[in-house]
């Protein structure tokens, strides 16, 4: 059986510069493991036994980052499952898009996590060194840039 995980890819708006496209502005939330290859993620984990998949989203992302859902807006229209084995066996991780009301809320990390950033695509794209991580994190941006 697969392992099932379900996170938010998290992001805030900057206010955008005059001569700046407001895309320019959008920064994502990405998380360092504080175990193993101290990878960067946005937060997620595992469902629970009588869990649906979005519940675990935000429970894991108040768990991990500190936010509560009425500090988030989901964005509608974007979901996106990663298919990926660990350790040999398969794993399936389910995100959705959230937006932080006000981009200056504090992140309070939990001790599965030992360092966070707000990071602009190309960086988020740097940190988050997993392929299919990437292409997401570019695939949200043109979703979000198709909305303007």
């Amino acid at each position: 059986m697969a392992v099932r995980a379900c996170g938010l890819i998290i992001y805030r708006r900057l206010q955008p510069a005059p001569s700046s496209k407001v895309t320019d502005s959008i920064e994502y939330l990405l998380l360092q493991t504080s175990y193993g290859t101290h990878h960067w993620t946005p937060p997620k984990g595992h469902v629970d036994p009588g869990e649906d998949d979005l519940q675990t989203a935000f429970r894991e992302t108040q768990e991990e980052a500190g936010l509560q859902a009425s500090q988030l807006t989901l964005i509608e229209g974007y979901k996106k499952e990663l298919h990926y084995p660990v350790r040999g066996k398969p794993k399936t991780v389910v995100y959705w898009l959230a937006e932080m009301k006000d981009c200056n809320t504090e992140i309070k990390l939990s001790e599965e996590h030992q360092a966070f950033q707000w990071l602009k695509l190309e960086d988020a794209c740097k940190f988050a060194e997993y392929e299919d991580m990437q292409a997401m994190l570019k695939e949200v941006h043109q979703f979000l840039c198709s909305r303007e």
